[in-house]
């Protein structure tokens, strides 16, 4: 692999990863910052920290040589550094937990949750604030149970093979989700029905993680399971963010063939354009060698409208890294 050389548009997410960092120190009373609460003061040194983190994240996506390997790096680094709090939560370390209660580590209870309690609280109001600033980079970034999933679909040879009813199970799912969970607080159901009931999800998922994905060679989980997933793949356009393929593609194929998230099929290359389960990941550009998938935002250019999504999604990667956890 080449060396990636450094760009100074990687001082820009590193700017941007320490101007909203400094306002939550200095606007938040209780300590977000990991390193703050257990040496009161040494929050900002965390801030420097997380800013270079976000300029070297920043410059390797930025070259398309490495962009995938280190999407992946970054996010299953992202999902370890957030699983180890929680674990140290459930060891007892309060201060590893963000208000010193323990919560199900599911993406599906995002929404769940909310419709449960008739709540919107600080996930879902950070799960929405992702996908109007960065469409669907929550499924290919930020999600600290989709990395998981990411490595599982890498652990084998990418497969080209389209997941049968894919769409079918998703979208039913989807609806017995929402309408359980609907109907556990219409008839005030007990808590335990609804511990268990996250559990079962829980435990299908990954199951479904660890035998489906490396299987199918694709994020099983992520797009045929996970409810969040579902929301994210309708919800993204509200965000004005695009991925089209141009008029110059030659329908090779072999993009199909590094998309973890089954939106590269013949289908989708016919119509020019990613199939819904598209994140915006990048990890297809380095196998199109006519450079025929492009980003677009607005009037910018492709290279322009890549690299401003790349600067938002790598901010906000590097300020989850600092404020993510139950």
């Amino acid at each position: 692999m080449k060396k990636t050389t450094f760009k100074p548009i990687a001082f820009i997410p590193a700017f941007l990863t320490i101007a909203l960092l400094v306002i939550v120190e200095w606007k938040v009373k209780m300590p977000m910052l990991l390193v703050e609460r257990f040496f009161p003061g040494w929050g900002w040194i965390e801030i420097l920290v997380l800013a270079g983190y976000a300029a070297f994240i920043f410059n390797k996506l930025y070259d398309i040589r490495t962009s995938a390997v280190w999407r992946r790096r970054s996010w299953t680094i992202f999902a370890v550094f957030f699983f180890a709090q929680l674990l140290a939560g459930l060891l007892g370390c309060d201060e590893c937990l963000m208000t010193g209660k323990l919560h199900f580590p599911i993406p599906a209870l995002i929404l769940g949750g909310a419709v449960y309690r008739l709540h919107i609280g600080f996930m879902p109001i950070l799960f929405l604030s992702t996908v109007i600033l960065s469409g669907p980079a929550w499924c290919s970034q930020l999600c600290y149970f989709g990395a998981f999933d990411n490595v599982a679909a890498y652990s084998h040879k990418l497969s080209n093979k389209r997941l049968v009813n894919r769409n079918v199970v998703k979208n039913s799912f989807f609806v017995l989700f929402l309408s359980g969970t609907i109907l556990l607080r219409i008839f005030n159901a007990p808590l335990i029905y609804a511990i268990v009931g996250a559990s079962i999800i829980g435990i299908i998922g990954v199951l479904i993680i660890v035998f489906f994905s490396p299987r199918k060679g694709k994020m099983t989980h992520c797009v045929s399971w996970c409810p969040i997933g579902t929301m994210i793949q309708y919800l993204k356009f509200v965000n004005p963010f695009r991925m089209k393929i141009n008029d110059g593609c030659t329908e090779c194929m072999l993009c199909s063939l590094k998309c973890p998230y089954d939106a590269l099929n013949r289908e989708d290359i016919l119509k020019r354009k990613p199939g819904l389960t598209c994140t915006y990941c990048g990890d297809c550009l380095d196998s199109c060698h006519g450079n025929h998938i492009e980003y677009k935002f607005f009037r910018l250019s492709p290279v322009q409208s890549r690299n401003l999504w790349l600067i938002i999604t790598v901010t906000l990667h590097a300020v989850f890294m600092g404020l993510a956890r139950m």
